[in-house]
């Protein structure tokens, strides 16, 4: 109930009630309301402005945890990167080498995916989305190309399966530590006349009567028993215009003319002939030219050990022969 107002008359000497008139009533009534709407409005814009409502800080958590989940996506993609860079690495300088096949064109392996994603620049973190989407467009296209072009080893395989079981694939002896390796291919100190000579194989050091593996599928072409040079050396024919060369054995496990499979023991490690030391001296000869052997390993070790591999053959240290 409104209180009742009352002011004094000094001409009639007496209170009297205060009637207000339609119209002031109006005015106090629309001012009133008018003052509340500015107040309210001002409130709301400040609350807007700095204060979240709970649907707003749900969506913002959302957000955070989209981001952290691009972030992760990009970290992973990252490693599948990698991963794809040593199969292409292995398809071009092993596989595609083997089989004598064109490697597939830098070029073709890096284009991009022609997309603007025109769908994703919309939204607020635009640059994140775009990059991931293009990254993972790009990768699938590159595990594609090399799919394809497995795809033609894997042809090539079947159309060459005994050049496949010829070529020499593997160490001469066990060396999963890659740490037998002496000497590699290249000029090298010679042990006896210490001058710079070219090493033509790749040395293991080994204990005497360690087993020495046949590399490939072929036939003993020559046994020589030599007091100098190679010493007790087998030289194995693979065909397709591969041989192998295993020098200063202890003894023999093969005879000439015998034909023998990848990893047959065809001899024992010894120091015979020009040796300062127990050692395999193993070559690879591809159409009378003497290769490096640490390029026909690849049966045996990883990208990594690979890598390891060639460090080691390559110091420029002293020969065992």
């Amino acid at each position: 109930m409104a209180r009742v107002k009352y002011y004094y008359n000094a001409a009639k000497l007496k209170y009297e009630k205060i009637e207000l008139s339609w119209r002031q009533r109006f005015l106090r009534i629309f001012g009133f309301l008018s003052a509340t709407a500015v107040f309210a409005t001002i409130i709301i814009a400040f609350a807007y402005t700095y204060l979240d409502s709970p649907k707003e800080k749900q969506l913002k958590r959302e957000i955070e945890a989209m981001e952290l989940q691009y972030e992760l996506l990009n970290e992973k993609l990252g490693l599948l990167e990698n991963a794809l860079s040593d199969l292409q690495n292995r398809d071009d300088n092993i596989y595609r080498v083997v089989f004598e096949a064109e490697p597939i064109p830098e070029n073709s392996r890096q284009a991009g995916i022609n997309k603007n994603y025109k769908n994703l620049q919309e939204f607020s973190n635009a640059k994140l989305m775009v990059e991931s989407s293009s990254r993972v467009d790009k990768l699938a296209k590159q595990l594609y190309i090399q799919s394809k072009s497995y795809d033609e080893v894997v042809g090539m395989v079947k159309a060459k399966s005994a050049l496949v079981a010829a070529i020499p694939a593997i160490q001469p002896m066990k060396n999963k530590d890659l740490n037998r390796i002496g000497s590699g291919f290249g000029y090298r100190i010679d042990p006896i006349y210490k001058t710079i000579k070219f090493h033509e194989g790749i040395d293991f050091t080994a204990p005497m009567r360690t087993e020495i593996y046949a590399t490939g599928d072929g036939r003993v072409s020559e046994i020589m028993r030599m007091d100098r040079g190679y010493g007790n050396c087998v030289v194995i024919d693979h065909g397709y215009g591969y041989k192998t060369l295993y020098a200063h054995m202890s003894r023999f496990n093969v005879r000439e003319g015998q034909r023998v499979k990848r990893g047959e023991v065809i001899g024992y490690v010894g120091n015979t002939g020009k040796s300062t030391a127990p050692h395999l001296h193993y070559e690879v000869i591809k159409d009378g030219s003497k290769v490096n052997p640490v390029n026909f390993f690849y049966n045996d070790i990883t990208p990594e050990q690979y890598d390891r591999m060639i460090q080691n053959a390559s110091q420029l240290n002293q020969a065992f022969d």
